[in-house]
């Protein structure tokens, strides 16, 4: 593999990390910071993708992501209202809403599978503008996603220190406590719903963007990446204050995507890529169990060995 290979691999990589970087965020604070884990994610993502791509259509590539994460707010807001209200499981709860949003994607796309932006102006095309000319040029993707992603993490680096963010994370540490101390649990997860959404929302309205296209499995499987980005970003960054463990989770992304486009270099079979994504989160998942487990694993060898 030549160096300029290698270059345009982690380039793309660092690009769709980043994008779906906003997804792995957003299960930071609803998995780890609410203990919610939410299962609407693949399809508030392709919500985000369908609404953002409908209103730049229209001619408004900037509106697209408010309403983006708007629709993105608006899907949270039923998730925890049936789990909050309604008394349903919130696993159940998001995979009702998950089950519902296809039907809503497929509407808000026109009735179609697929949507094409190829000749409609986009924030990643505004930004090209701005770069030609420059050293920078052709490093668009690059630019949106790097200053989307660090608006998320101050965003939730100074949100979480406020009073609703603190009850926030009491809520996911221990709700009989947060009753005890009249703080109203129901508001907290309706409110953190709310925001993850709206940033599944924004990756899935980029991502689109940046692909000049939408189809209605684009947020296939993304709470899978999601979770397991998450899970990598704990091992090197699991434990500081919120902005580290926000930055691991980021690194996170960025190590499952790399990983995921090396895959694709060994010219893998597409209907392998699922498998690849799988074996992905088993690592992520077990690999810190296996960890922990090896000092008791070399011990039993040992006393084997003795005894042999």
């Amino acid at each position: 593999m030549s160096l300029n290979v290698a270059l345009n691999l982690t380039q793309t990589a660092l690009e769709l990390g980043l994008i779906s970087a906003l997804t792995v965020l957003a299960l930071f604070l609803s998995y780890t910071m609410l203990n919610v884990c939410d299962l609407s994610t693949d399809g508030c993502f392709t919500l985000g993708a369908a609404v953002g791509a409908y209103v730049a259509l229209a001619g408004h590539p900037y509106l697209a992501i408010v309403m983006a994460m708007l629709a993105g707010t608006v899907s949270g807001f039923i998730t925890a209202f049936l789990q909050t209200k309604m008394g349903i499981e919130s696993l159940l709860a998001g995979i009702i809403v998950n089950t519902g949003l296809y039907s809503i994607n497929i509407a808000v796309m026109g009735g179609s599978s697929i949507l094409n932006l190829n000749a409609t102006d986009t924030v990643f095309t505004k930004m090209k503008s701005l770069l030609d000319g420059t050293v920078f040029a052709g490093k668009e993707v690059l630019f949106v996603a790097i200053i989307a992603v660090a608006l998320v993490v101050i965003f939730l680096s100074l949100f979480l220190r406020t009073r609703i963010g603190l009850a926030i994370r009491a809520t996911g540490n221990n709700p009989d406590m947060v009753k005890s101390s009249s703080i109203n649990p129901v508001r907290t997860i309706i409110i953190g719903l709310c925001i993850a959404n709206a940033f599944t929302a924004l990756s899935g309205c980029l991502l689109a963007q940046s692909q000049k296209s939408v189809n209605i499995d684009i947020g296939t499987g993304m709470v899978t990446i999601a979770l397991a980005s998450l899970l990598i970003g704990g091992t090197f960054m699991g434990k500081g204050k919120i902005p580290t463990r926000a930055i691991g989770a980021v690194l996170g992304a960025f190590i499952f995507r790399l990983v995921y486009t090396i895959a694709l270099r060994f010219d893998m079979p597409a209907y392998m890529l699922k498998l690849v994504s799988a074996i992905i989160v088993i690592i992520a998942i077990a690999g810190p169990y296996i960890k922990d487990q090896m000092p008791m694993i070399k011990r039993r060898f040992g006393h084997r060995r003795e005894e042999a």
